[in-house]
């Protein structure tokens, strides 16, 4: 791909290493991200052998393997974004670690089908002290100036359902659950800033407004239409 985008000379690759379907990316803290979680039976026929034996998809990009990539895409002029997505497309996390999900149990859907699906990660302080952790094992393999930390489809039901939940809100002063994923990305993003990065998401990340939602020097992808970009704009 790299070799690709130098002849027509594009130099930024997003690459996006998690979903709810599997999780592609080493991290050392917490090994049953891929232990777990890169792997998954695929859902219909294409999930079982010729004999009806389950076949196990998946794998997972080492630690030196993601080095080797940066450097080879960096000796051809293209800057590597990683891709994190957070609080939604969370099925593999959860799987892997339950404690970090709002309901505390397993998911019973998303790894082996296609789809949207409600698993949110829980926004309290050992989820928070789990991604500083994740990200920070991002930030030293990547060194791009920006990391993207999804934001998209993160449907709310689980949240709307969670008493913790429902009181960590009134105790924010906020309004919604939209209100509080704003809050749970400007969580994230200050601890970006901290290392010196800058956070990109999709367009959800605004719907909390200028004073809850993305931190100011964030990058906005639009990928709803324009209203978003006219959105990210105005708000500088």
């Amino acid at each position: 791909i790299t070799d690709t985008m130098a002849t027509q000379k594009l130099n930024i690759l997003q690459w996006h290493l998690t979903d709810d379907q599997g999780w592609r990316l080493e991290i050392k803290a917490y090994p049953k991200l891929t232990a777990v979680s890169a792997w998954r039976q695929e859902a219909g026929a294409f999930g079982r052998d010729a004999r009806g034996r389950p076949i196990r998809y998946g794998g997972y990009y080492t630690q030196d393997q993601v080095r080797d990539l940066v450097a080879y895409a960096a000796a051809r002029n293209i800057t590597i974004v990683p891709e994190i997505d957070v609080p939604g497309h969370a099925t593999a996390i959860i799987k892997a670690y339950p404690q970090f999900g709002t309901e505390k149990a397993p998911p019973k859907t998303g790894m082996s089908d296609w789809g949207v699906y409600p698993n949110l990660l829980s926004p309290d302080d050992a989820t928070f002290a789990f991604l500083d952790t994740v990200y920070d094992e991002v930030m030293d393999l990547f060194p791009s100036p920006w990391i993207h930390v999804g934001g998209d489809e993160a449907i709310k039901p689980q949240w709307q359902a969670s008493p913790a939940v429902q009181v960590q809100i009134r105790s924010l002063g906020l309004k919604a659950e939209h209100a509080l994923q704003a809050w749970f990305m400007a969580r994230v993003g200050k601890h970006l800033s901290a290392r010196g990065r800058r956070l990109i998401g999709w367009d959800e990340i605004l719907e909390g407004g200028p004073n809850l939602g993305a931190p100011a020097d964030a990058t906005v992808m639009s990928w709803r239409g324009v209203d978003g970009a006219v959105t990210a704009a105005k708000q500088g």
